[in-house]
């Protein structure tokens, strides 16, 4: 079940960062008023691929992400990935809200702006790959974080050795 769970977040955050590489390109292509900025094209795609395909994604990648944490958590390494997983967040976010402002027309940024934030993505994603990869247990001079096997009576309170176990 872990691995099939494993598979499932890893695609739901393939999905979710192909569109926030994705979505500053059409934020240059509508503020450079070209050929897909037109607004039957442009809002209708543009809603889709935030609504409907990133945020979902973000949410299963998020969901997905606390099961997989609360079943085997360990390292300093998974801090750091929080850590990255919240610019993320904040990125998709702020990212909706520039969608907001373009689809009004209130463009307050131009092109290089949007060139600049669509390479925002790809290094979080490369952080988010080195962390999970390299899995470091400590961070500089900072201890390893303590380690133990939990057993069933820590997590179930008030289970006797003589009752049945789960």
């Amino acid at each position: 079940m872990y691995f099939w769970l494993k598979i499932l977040h890893i695609l739901a955050m393939t999905i979710w960062f192909a569109g926030l590489f994705f979505l500053p390109r059409l934020f240059v292509a509508h503020h450079r008023k070209e050929i897909d900025s037109d607004p039957t094209y442009w809002n209708p795609v543009t809603n889709t691929l935030f609504f409907r395909i990133m945020t979902p994604a973000a949410l299963v990648t998020i969901a997905i992400g606390g099961i997989l944490i609360a079943w085997n958590p360990s390292g300093a390494w998974l801090v750091l990935k929080l850590v990255v997983v919240a610019g993320a967040v904040l990125l998709h976010l702020y990212m909706g809200l520039l969608l907001y402002e373009l689809g009004h027309d209130r463009c307050r940024h131009g092109p290089t702006f949007f060139r600049v934030i669509g390479w925002i993505p790809l290094l979080l994603l490369l952080l988010i790959a080195g962390l999970t990869g390299a899995k470091p247990q400590t961070l500089g001079d900072l201890p390893a974080p303590p380690s133990r096997n939990v057993d069933v009576e820590d997590v179930v309170p008030g289970l006797e050795d003589g009752a049945a176990r789960p």
